[in-house]
């Protein structure tokens, strides 16, 4: 069987496929045995035989899908009354075929049920709703698993880290997409390809930034580079939802243009569009046309145009098809009936097509096949995708890309340290020189005050960070990139050092200039509790991100949470004083070990403090350092023990926020 030359496009075959005609024309040739072969196992179209690579190419179905939710009664109930339920029902016996080397776009108006299909063919998003249909590969039923090992999936919103470059973006999926076999420079070699196929090379070391925030590459280059890290994993099948959102008409026309590029390598592509322009609609190989949760139409541009013409519905003249037909499939308002009654007319006479035959006929056969194994929708079913790299190997990029993402922002650093010498040398205009007399002792204890407070800032330097990624890192870990303890360490140690390097430098500026204790042992021990308390509030800063959705509802949580622990910490009130009912609290807090800590090593071997009052009032000072721990409380003896509370806390406080982030990340799939 042969084929004229200008379909090599399509399908993709050598030179040495080609042949002349008696005309002088070019044709290829594709033995029968092959066509053969093709349709026994896809049952697709013939000439889809002749694309590369049809071991790897899929022919993607999915078979009366139907989805309910139930709603809430909107009538007026009783207090404590139990109020009714009912279902509504979202998708209604959806069935249809998207084939290898085509783009099919997933049309409809708002409340269509477009993006409830697109979640139900991906397996994502379906928490409180009702399902029931399959999902199929080459008319074989798949589970979540089967089908993440085929496909990739690109959601609206494009979640990047801002301060990596594009090539270091890429990079780093390489290591943890990818087959664990290849060698790093065949992961590179793949990285540059897929830069080269969507024009990424003239932006690969510009940052990627965030729009609004830190100026980086553009809308239609961050689409690009989304769809580009899926790519990196070869693919058979790609779905992608609303691609052109927040972009201008040639940046949409681009991308559509890249999805349709990407199909003609032999994928199956699918994606939903709101209201595409006639110039993008042009560009479709197939339609699938959603309304009231029924399928209006399914096939492509010219046959939806002969369709809604035979119905007496055909498109004006110079009018944009898709605007057209989403109109016709809409619901509006004060005509619901009427509307309603239209689309069922249009939704039954696809039905009875000879298209709508042909995916009757295609369903019947994927129901023989998976017969006996109908429940695709079990929650059994609901596991990732397998991890493709070694523990080690996501540990190893996950703090690449942290200490990367840490010193391509240099200004977050520079701030730090401005600000922390800032309110050191208004500290030492206050507190520079004190001596060792009764006023001394206060002032002393309010530098303490100021160490511990100071420490707190580490919280809202985790917040910044972690609860902007906490989206990206759901993202990743769904789609089975990485394991939670594995992001979490690498955070973790990720932010350490330049919490320690802040703690040192405060303690070291203020120590000797306000006139503590001289001793250097003091001072080493010093820098070691103000490290110790630093650590332990960069630990509470992880429960509270991992606790929040985002920066909004973190930052007033700081004050909740870091209010008792100040109040309880020694400072306000005397540990004696604590009720006991709030010793729990203070237990919790690193302020009051760390208080007692800092007192301990200032003040438990001073055995003379100056006393300024007369004579009638000497019975009224403090003539030496243990006076002054007794004066709060405090023993030589809980130096260790307020030490180890810290160490303890430390670990505390990590693990309660690893716990909480496994259980977001449990509940968010």
């Amino acid at each position: 069987m042969s084929y004229p030359r200008n379909r090599i496009r399509d399908y993709g075959l050598e030179e040495s496929d080609q042949f002349q005609n008696s005309s002088g024309e070019y044709e290829y040739k594709i033995s029968d045995q092959c066509l053969k072969d093709w349709r026994s196992t896809f049952g697709g179209e013939v000439d889809c035989a002749l694309r590369k690579n049809v071991e790897e190419q899929v022919t993607f179905s999915w078979c009366d899908i139907n989805v309910f939710t139930k709603t809430r009664s909107s009538s007026l109930v009783l207090p404590f009354s139990k109020k009714e339920s009912t279902q509504k029902h979202i998708l209604k016996n959806v069935s249809g075929i998207a084939y290898p080397s085509e783009l099919l776009v997933i049309m409809g108006s708002s409340g269509a049920g477009k993006t409830t299909l697109m979640n139900c063919m991906t397996f994502r998003n379906l928490k409180n709703l009702s399902i029931s249909g399959t999902v199929c590969i080459n008319n074989t039923a798949v589970t979540q698993t089967q089908l993440a090992a085929h496909s990739a999936y690109v959601q609206q919103d494009d979640l990047f880290v801002k301060f990596l470059t594009v090539k270091e973006h890429l990079t780093f999926q390489s290591e943890l997409r990818m087959d664990s076999n290849l060698t790093r420079a065949e992961k590179m070699q793949r990285v540059e390809e897929v830069m080269l196929e969507l024009s990424l090379k003239k932006c690969e070391f510009c940052i990627i930034g965030q729009p609004g925030v830190v100026k980086g590459i553009s809308g239609g280059e961050r689409k690009r580079l989304a769809l580009a890290s899926e790519m990196l994993t070869n693919p058979s099948i790609l779905f992608c939802d609303e691609p052109t959102t927040g972009l201008d008409s040639f940046m949409a026309l681009n991308v559509v243009q890249i999805l349709r590029d990407i199909a003609r390598t032999g994928r199956t592509v699918i994606t939903t569009l709101h209201l595409p322009s006639s110039e993008l609609f042009c560009l479709f190989d197939k339609v699938c046309l959603m309304a009231e949760g029924r399928t209006a139409f399914l096939g492509t541009v010219d046959q939806a145009n002969s369709f809604f013409t035979k119905l007496g519905l055909g498109c004006p003249k110079n009018y944009n098809p898709a605007n057209h037909y989403i109109q016709l499939l809409s619901i509006r308002s004060g005509r619901e009936v009427e509307c309603k009654q239209a689309v069922n007319t249009i939704c039954d006479a696809f039905d009875s097509s000879s298209l709508g035959f042909k995916i009757r006929k295609t369903k019947d056969k994927i129901a023989e096949s998976i017969e006996g194994n109908k429940d695709s929708w079990s929650s059994k079913q609901r596991n990732l995708s397998p991890y493709r790299a070694s523990w080690f190997t996501q540990f190893r990029a996950l703090f690449w890309r942290s200490w990367m993402s840490l010193i391509q922002n240099p200004d977050m650093t520079i701030r730090r340290i401005l600000v922390l010498v800032l309110e050191c040398l208004l500290m030492l205009l206050i507190y520079y020189g004190q001596i060792l007399n009764q006023a001394g002792i206060k002032n002393i204890d309010g530098v303490f005050f100021y160490l511990l407070m100071n420490s707190t800032s580490n919280i809202f330097i985790v917040i910044e960070t972690f609860c902007s990624e906490l989206p990206l890192f759901l993202k990743e870990h769904k789609d089975g990139m990485y394991r939670t303890d594995v992001y979490y360490l690498a955070k973790i140690i990720c932010s350490m050092p330049m919490s320690i390097i802040c703690s040192f430098l405060t303690t070291t500026l203020l120590y000797f200039l306000v006139g503590m204790n001289g001793e250097i042992d003091r001072y080493l021990t010093a820098v070691i509790i103000s490290i110790l308390s630093g650590q332990v509030a960069l630990g509470l800063g992880y429960v509270i991100s991992a606790l929040s959705p985002d920066v909004y509802v973190a930052t007033p949580l700081v004050s909740i949470f870091t209010t008792p622990l100040f109040l309880f910490g020694g400072i306000f009130l005397s540990f004696s004083s604590i009720p006991p009912y709030f010793r729990w609290i203070a237990a919790l807090s690193w302020i009051k070990d760390g208080y007692q800590a800092y007192m301990i090593n200032q003040w438990d071997d001073i055995s003379h403090i100056k006393c300024e009052y007369n004579s009638s009032a000497v019975s009224a000072c403090i003539k030496n350092g243990i006076e002054v721990l007794d004066s709060v409380a405090v023993t030589v003896d809980d130096f260790w023990p307020a030490i180890e509370s810290m160490l303890v806390l430390f670990v505390f406080y990590r693990l309660v926020g690893f716990f909480i982030l496994l259980l977001v990340a449990y509940f968010k799939e």
